[in-house]
Parts: structure tokens; C-alpha cells; sequence
């Protein structure tokens, strides 16, 4: 019999919170690599602990043949810049205790699944160093680009501490998966790593976005009417600003049956819902809050097109969004609001949405009204567009079998 390779994971968030690393240990596991996962005490995105958690743990379990270990972590409260910053620095404190065990670990590679902080995988990288295990660092967020997308840093010395951290991790791991030629660029020049040592690999979105799912109570409760969905994170970064700004001008052209279906939850939500109610547009936005991934086709299934948005950020032009991955799969045409990469993706290539530029409220409307003048038809044209282009290009198979080649050979 042949060796069983090992991977440690490390990284703040894992199951159940709904991070794409919990798919991407499934793909593992399923594909014969033992896997042990690194990580922090579940409390994203609410910043309460999960029911079942608190300080005293557990700090060891077992799911869908994971074996997880926990460090604790000061959850995120109210999601305030200072319950941020010390969620931010706790876990990676706390992973530290961790490594007198993983010393004795039998690990042939390390997996650094780096969202924010950029700090949450310095034990790995510690390890990494002193065992001379292989590791490679998965790059979702771009610091400390991502950190000032965030948190409103100002200071020119922190700024400069921040990004000295940053690149400091960046030029540890002996190889790097990012999510965009632009994002390569970046960090090859951050890091010197050679070519054959950063590769491009998308978030892949779990098969159950690809579903339809016919939810008659739902349908009743959402009503008729041209709807626009929105799933996911509500954080600053998403410019929820540029759709109310879009709803308030198709409101204003007479455009009343045009609904907004905001399914997901916060740190910004509080503030957005306050906005919507000072705007005057309740009755045409419907905050249906978090709900579990298995939920989403649920909405899809209903949905006319699904929006999204960010801020105008270079951090932001260097990625597409996990969101964006998911929208193509259901079979829905998108139309958002971002620059960057992504034109290229839903414009040119999967042909099945609209791409207007990061913050522009005016283009949003433009290309909403665009896709509620279309009949029905055609907006189902530029939805199986995409879902033809996903299952030929960006399906879940396909990208987490060259994620883990590259991880254990590449």
C-alpha cells in the first residue's frame, strides 16, 4: 500500500463557520490525504460564539474525517475597529501554544489558508521553518491592503508597520496559490518566488449552487415582482452604498416591482438597514439575515439577476470575489459592480452578466433596468451562459483537483 500524505491546515476559520476551506478539506479527505485543521473558535460573521462554544472550547473534534484542533480567540462582539483588531491578534497568540504538539506531528505538507488576518498562519509558517516541511499559503485577502479596506488606518508608521507584517508572511511559505494573474503579479513581486512556485487557482463553490431549489412558501413570502439578490457578506468592502444608490434612482424612473433580497449578515448590516429606512426604500429591500449555505439555491432558484458590489480599492481589482464563482453556477445572469478582473470573467468570458465600474451607482441602474427591460428568456440565455461556462471551466472538481496537485507535487 502506497503512503497516505498528511496535510496540516492551518488558518482562523474553519467549520461550521461557512468558509470555502471547509470544501476544499472535503475534496482532500474524499481524495485519500489525511487532514488535520488548525483553527480558531468559531464566531464569524455574528461575532458571538457558535451554540456549543465558548472559552473552555471543545478544543478537539472530529468532522467528516477532520480532525480539529482549536486555539482560543476573543470573538469580534459588535465588530468594532478595536474588537476587530484584538479577534485579529488573538488567534494567531494563541496557535502559538500549539507547536511544542505539532512538533510531533507527522505532516508531509502545510496548508496556510490565509484570509485576515494575515497573521492567522504564523505557526504554520513557524513549523513549517523548523520541521523543513513543505508549505503553501492560499492568498484570499491581500494584506495590508485588505486590513486598510477595513480599518481605517491613517498613521504613516503603522500603515508602514502593517505592511512590513504583511510582506514579511508572504515571503515564508515556499509556495503561494493566488486567485488572479493580477494578484501573481503582485505578490511575485512582494516575494521573488519563481514562477513555477505561484500559481492561479479560483475559489471553487460548492456543488449545491449549481442546484434549483423550489421553495413554494418562500416564493409566497417574496411575492411577484423583478427580483434582486444579493448573498453573502454585508462588510464595508461590498459598497452596499452603490445599491441603494441604485435603487433609489430605478424607485425614483417609476420602477416600484423592482425588489432588493438581501440574504447574509455583518459587521455593516445595522448601518445598512439605517440607511434603507433614512432613504425611505423599506419596502423595496427584504433583509432576510444569515442563513445556511444549503439555503442559498432556495433563493437563486427565485431570484431575476444577483448583484454585487465593491469599493474602489487596487486590493479589489486583484481578486474575484467567491461570490462572483457562486452566482455563475446557479444559472442566473449577475449584474455587478466591480473593476478589475471580473469584467473579464462575466463579460467576455462566461458571457453571462453585466460589469459595471466599482461604485458607480448610475451604471448599476443601468445595467438592473437593462436586465428588467429583457424578457424573460434572454435573461435565461445569459444565465445558462454562465452555468455552461462554470461546469466547463469552474467546476468544483476541476479547480480543488489542481489546488491539491499543487499542494502535494506542484
Amino acid at each position: 500500500m502506497g503512503h497516505t500524505p498528511k496535510v496540516l491546515v492551518v488558518g482562523q476559520h474553519f467549520w461550521p463557520e461557512g468558509f470555502r476551506i471547509n470544501d476544499i478539506c472535503d475534496y482532500f479527505v474524499a481524495g485519500g490525504v489525511d487532514v488535520e485543521v488548525l483553527c480558531g473558535l468559531p464566531n464569524y460573521p455574528k461575532g458571538e460564539f457558535f451554540p456549543g462554544y465558548s472559552l473552555r472550547g471543545p478544543y478537539k473534534e472530529e468532522h467528516d474525517g477532520v480532525v480539529i484542533y482549536r486555539a482560543p480567540e476573543l470573538p469580534r462582539g459588535d465588530n468594532s475597529s478595536l474588537r476587530i483588531f484584538l479577534n485579529y491578534v488573538s488567534f494567531p497568540f494563541a496557535s502559538l501554544f500549539h507547536l511544542p504538539r505539532l512538533m510531533f506531528g507527522k505532516y508531509d505538507k502545510i496548508f496556510l489558508y490565509q484570509l485576515s488576518p494575515v497573521m492567522m498562519s504564523i505557526s504554520g509558517i513557524i513549523l513549517s521553518r523548523l520541521r523543513g516541511i513543505e508549505s503553501t499559503m492560499y492568498v484570499l485577502d491581500l494584506w495590508p491592503e485588505n486590513l486598510f479596506s477595513v480599518l481605517n488606518v491613517r498613521n504613516k508608521f503603522f500603515r508602514r508597520i502593517a505592511e512590513k507584517i504583511s510582506h514579511w508572511h508572504y515571503r515564508q511559505p515556499d509556495k503561494i496559490v493566488v486567485l488572479s494573474e493580477q494578484m501573481r503579479a503582485r505578490i511575485k513581486d512582494i516575494t521573488g518566488l519563481p514562477d513555477d512556485k505561484i500559481t492561479v487557482v479560483p475559489q471553487a463553490c460548492e456543488s449545491l449552487y449549481e442546484q434549483e431549489i423550489h421553495d413554494p412558501v418562500l416564493a409566497e413570502q417574496l411575492g411577484d415582482g423583478f427580483k434582486v439578490l444579493f448573498t453573502g457578506n454585508i462588510s464595508p468592502a461590498q459598497s452596499f452604498e452603490t445599491m441603494i444608490e441604485a435603487a433609489e434612482i430605478l424607485r425614483s424612473e417609476g420602477l416600484t416591482d423592482i425588489s432588493w433580497v438581501i440574504v447574509g449578515d455583518g459587521m455593516s448590516r445595522g448601518d445598512v438597514e439605517n440607511d434603507v429606512g433614512r432613504r425611505g426604500l423599506r419596502e423595496v429591500f427584504r433583509f432576510e439575515g444569515h442563513h445556511p449555505v444549503g439555503d442559498i439555491p432556495k433563493y437563486t432558484t427565485l431570484a431575476d439577476v444577483l448583484v454585487g458590489c465593491l469599493v474602489k480599492s487596487e486590493l479589489l481589482e486583484a481578486t474575484v470575489p467567491a461570490k462572483v464563482m457562486s452566482y455563475i453556477a446557479s444559472g442566473r445572469p449577475l449584474v455587478l459592480a466591480m473593476d478589475g478582473e471580473v469584467r473579464t470573467l462575466v463579460e467576455d468570458d462566461a458571457k453571462c452578466g453585466f460589469v459595471g465600474p466599482a461604485a458607480d451607482a448610475v451604471a448599476l441602474a443601468d445595467n438592473i433596468r437593462a436586465m428588467y427591460r429583457m424578457s424573460a428568456d434572454r435573461r435565461r440565455e445569459f444565465g445558462a451562459r454562465g452555468q455552461a461556462y462554470h461546469f466547463a471551466n469552474l467546476e468544483r472538481s476541476i479547480v480543488l483537483e489542481r489546488l491539491k496537485e499543487f499542494v502535494l507535487h506542484g
